[in-house]
């Protein structure tokens, strides 16, 4: 599902999203959004075959790719990960912003049992308890993001089968997709930045196929793909990018569920940007959510399972 340009104001994943500041200070108003995405994973994939070219990995990879083996590795999460962002923007519009960042953070949890079905990788007592702390966390920052926010529907029925249940299938696939990412990292030895490549090239042909649709892609075919672009659109585009790899990258080495972790951290990175560049003062929650965040990280580092030792 394409993302739709909105006048006056942002969207809450605009919000929400780590790197939405550079988007806001360097982006007009008027750049149609698919057009900065789709150029963001065509960065991704130049900047992943630059540093595949970097370490000497580029021929081997690319003599060692199967069709199949793309399809398992990237093919499938990405196209969960898509499924999963249309559900979160169907489940957005009928649910209150409380409901839906509780339901949201859920993933958190999704990911951890995926990661233990998938590659046994257990949780001991105490990491458990980080990730109740990390999703409070998380709660906490989403609420004061989009604290204004009441749901748009008053039926039960619609708030069940539009709201609740879309962003609990979504948390699901979330968790899902990043421990498939892990496992086809860390199992399959997949290459983290043919994986970026791959993922990029399917996301970008899924976004062109909605484009048909959408009133991004009506935008497109009436103005041009650069319409209301500057030089300065360039830096959240190359930035987004970089990040997007670098995402890959702590999927691979660190695992999706510390991964959450990096995503909560970096949401205090940005209220801490938005002050340094907006004078914008960090709300309430944003104050509540920081010892919460870094209680949740010591926790997750200094307490990991160990697997008990038999009495002999």
């Amino acid at each position: 599902m394409a993302t739709t340009k909105r006048k006056g104001g942002t969207t809450r994943s605009e919000r929400t999203n780590p790197r939405s500041l550079i988007n806001r200070v360097s982006c007009r108003r008027e750049v149609i959004v698919t057009t900065s995405v789709l150029t963001c994973e065509l960065a991704k994939v130049v900047c992943a075959l630059i540093l595949m070219v970097r370490d000497g990995s580029l021929k081997k990879v690319f003599s060692q790719w199967t069709l199949v083996g793309s399809l398992t590795a990237s093919g499938l999460p990405a196209a969960i990960y898509a499924l999963q962002n249309s559900l979160l923007q169907i489940s957005y519009k009928n649910l209150d912003s409380l409901t839906f960042s509780i339901l949201n953070q859920t993933k958190i949890f999704f990911t951890a049992f995926f990661t233990y079905i998938m590659l046994r990788q257990k949780q001991s007592i105490q990491q458990i308890g980080a990730l109740l702390l990390l999703i409070m966390a998380a709660v906490l920052l989403s609420i004061g993001e989009g604290s204004s926010k009441g749901s748009s529907s008053s039926d039960p029925e619609q708030i069940l089968f539009y709201g609740i249940i879309p962003v609990l299938v979504a948390s699901v696939l979330s968790g899902l997709a990043s421990a498939l990412c892990q496992w086809a990292s860390q199992v399959k030895k997949h290459s983290s930045y043919l994986m970026t490549v791959e993922m990029s090239i399917v996301g970008s042909l899924c976004l062109l196929a909605s484009t048909t649709k959408s009133p991004d892609g009506e935008a497109i075919r009436q103005h041009g793909y650069f319409y209301g672009w500057t030089p300065l659109t360039m830096i959240p585009v190359v930035a987004n990018a970089l990040g997007g790899i670098l995402v890959g990258l702590v999927t691979s080495y660190a695992g999706g569920v510390r991964k959450g972790f990096v995503i909560v951290s970096a949401l205090l990175v940005t209220a801490l940007l938005q002050f340094m560049f907006e004078g914008k003062p960090p709300s309430m929650y944003c104050l509540v959510a920081l010892p919460l965040v870094m209680s949740s990280i010591s926790i997750y580092q200094k307490y990991p399972y160990r697997v008990k030792k038999k009495e002999s």
